[in-house]
C-alpha cells in the first residue's frame, strides 16, 4: 500500500501569521483564505483542503 499523505508544509516565524492557500499553491487548488491558528506542538491544519502545516524547530507561532 502506498502512502499518499503529503508531508506538513514547514514555515519559520517569517512565514507568519500564516494562511491556507500558500503562495505555493497552484491556482486550480484555491480556496478562500483562511488563517491558521497553531497548536501547541506547532501543527495546524486547513479546514478547506486539509493540508498540514508545521513549525519549524525554533519558530514561535506567538501573536501577531
Amino acid at each position: 500500500m502506498t502512502n499518499t499523505t503529503q508531508p506538513a508544509v514547514e514555515l519559520d516565524g517569517k512565514d507568519l501569521p500564516a494562511h491556507c492557500p500558500n503562495p505555493a499553491m497552484p491556482l486550480w487548488s484555491s480556496h478562500p483564505r483562511v488563517f491558521l491558528e497553531f497548536d501547541n506542538h506547532g501543527t495546524a491544519k486547513c479546514p478547506y483542503c486539509g493540508t498540514a502545516y508545521k513549525l519549524k524547530p525554533g519558530a514561535s507561532a506567538g501573536h501577531h
